[in-house]
């Protein structure tokens, strides 16, 4: 894996932690999911023009049915994912959704996309799939019994998400050619378009929303396509599968502003975890 492509990736990790801080914090629903979507379409709209405007990228059929594709995956994938926040604490959630996706998505990676990772990435990969159970472990904190187990099963159905979704875009961008900045764009202005039924029959929830979070949603919809377009253009031309596993290092960061802004403890259990997600990680670069 080269310098370039883990300053991206830690960038992402940096950006995703922070946003999902936020998300945890507005815990909104499909309204919520709709007002990011359409933030992101209408804030780089500019950027994107400028772009096409330069670079006159190919966007072909295939790329929009790709992107389109995408964009049902990602509903799913925040749909999921504010769900269990609003059910659990946001180091029971992120960890488990963060840490089963780089599994799933290697194993895709192996199956579907012909890529042969090496013993040494492999290990890198176990490393961090098994320091994040170690560090979603034993954190029932404020919540338990049926909303613990719920936020349970919504991170690790977030996980599946993250798994199709990124391998499904690594193979938009990495296989079939699609510009990265273009992709994601196409495929936010769907989600829009996907959401806008539902979220227009509840103008009123809707309304609610941005005037209590319009903060949230901006740094959401700015900091998340950021970081998710650090790492399509690192998938570029880095493997998915060692991608997929490295970026999980914002479990880490995560897990920190959990325990140091939202008090939610468990500091041993998280030092072993962090400690083995970073071998793992240097396992992943170095392979």
């Amino acid at each position: 894996m080269t310098a370039l492509a883990l300053a991206l990736i830690f960038g992402s990790a940096i950006l995703h932690a922070t946003w999902n801080l936020l998300a945890k914090r507005a815990a909104g629903g499909v309204e919520f999911v709709w007002l990011i979507a359409l933030t992101v379409t209408v804030c780089y709209a500019p950027l994107l023009a400028v772009y096409v405007w330069l670079e006159r990228p190919s966007f072909t059929l295939q790329h929009a049915l790709l992107a389109a594709g995408s964009a049902i995956i990602h509903v799913a994938y925040f749909v999921s994912l504010q769900r269990g926040y609003r059910a659990g604490d946001l180091s029971l959630v992120y960890p488990l959704a963060r840490g089963s996706g780089p599994a799933l998505a290697t194993a895709l990676a192996i199956l579907f996309l012909g890529e042969r990772p090496g013993p040494q990435a492999l290990m890198g990969t176990l490393l961090v799939v098994l320091s994040v159970f170690v560090l979603a472990s034993g954190n029932g904190g404020r919540r338990a019994g049926a909303g613990q187990r719920r936020a349970v099963l919504y991170g690790l159905a977030t996980g599946v998400f993250i798994s199709l979704y990124t391998t499904w875009d690594g193979y938009a961008v990495g296989h079939a050619g699609a510009a990265p900045i273009v992709f994601m764009l196409v495929a936010e202005a769907f989600r829009a378009v996907i959401l806008a039924p539902i979220a227009l029959r509840n103008r009123p929830e809707v309304a609610r929303i941005w005037r209590e979070y319009k903060g949230a949603t901006i740094g959401v919809a700015l900091l998340s396509t950021l970081a998710y377009l650090m790492v399509l253009t690192a998938m570029q031309f880095t493997p998915v599968s060692l991608v997929a596993p490295t970026r999980e290092i914002s479990i880490l960061i995560g897990t920190v502003l959990g325990a140091r802004l939202l008090a939610e403890g468990q500091w041993r259990r998280r030092l072993l975890g962090a400690l083995g997600m970073v071998a793992g990680v240097v396992l992943l670069a170095l392979a």
